[in-house]
């Protein structure tokens, strides 16, 4: 059992201010893309959420639960939907209650589902292991091809070798070499089919051809 002063490396009686550097410097330490692993970050990221829910000022932390030091072992849930299906109900892409509305449609798997990604399980192997068959390629983070966006939740692609630094920023992401860090995900798969993601793309191979349609 580890306190979550102990898991940000600060000492009880800190200000808000305080607890939000420390939460900032932690995070990028353990970051999976930094050397860290999902467990640390997820351990980082619920110990700043359970300080900043008290009162600082206050002081008084005697009875503050503490945090398990693997905090989540049952994984991520992760809530899919198809790009292809956007047009077909005329959504935008960058709707914000694009999964609510997905959620009150007549959607089945594979276009709209959930499924379990255990923990330090890459998305892409995890959703093929629940019978869906999302796009691929290299299946190395050097092709665009398995591109997902993510609307809701944090993800990691430390063997990322194609998408450029403004793509990242766009939330999208790969799906074969990602990494859920948060309890809960949303994403669109099958983005390859944005304009801008064609020319990163690589033609199905013999062996790929039903998964990459």
């Amino acid at each position: 059992m580890t306190s979550p002063f102990e898991v940000l490396a600060i000492e009880p009686g800190v200000t808000e201010a305080e607890v939000v550097e420390a939460y900032r410097e932690r995070v990028k330490e353990v970051h999976p893309d930094q050397g860290g692993s999902v467990k640390q970050f997820r351990a980082v990221k619920e110990a700043y959420e359970e300080l900043m829910e008290m009162d600082l000022e206050e002081g008084d932390f005697e009875d503050l639960e503490h945090v398990e030091e693997d905090p989540d072992e049952d994984g991520t849930r992760v809530e899919y939907l198809n790009y292809e299906v956007l047009d077909d109900y005329g959504w935008d892409l960058e709707d914000d209650d694009l999964f609510e509305r997905a959620a009150e449609a007549d959607l089945h798997p594979p276009d709209y589902g959930e499924v379990l990604v255990e923990s330090d399980q890459f998305l892409l192997g995890s959703t093929e292991s629940c019978g869906l068959t999302w796009p691929f390629s290299c299946r190395g983070g050097a092709c665009a091809n398995c591109a997902i966006l993510v609307k809701s939740g944090e993800i990691s692609i430390p063997a990322n070798h194609i998408l450029p630094e403004e793509m990242v920023e766009r939330d999208i992401y790969l799906s074969c070499v990602g990494e859920p860090l948060s309890d809960e995900l949303q994403v669109v798969y099958n983005v390859k089919h944005l304009p801008e993601l064609e020319e990163l793309r690589l033609p199905p191979g013999p062996f790929k051809a039903v998964a990459d349609d």
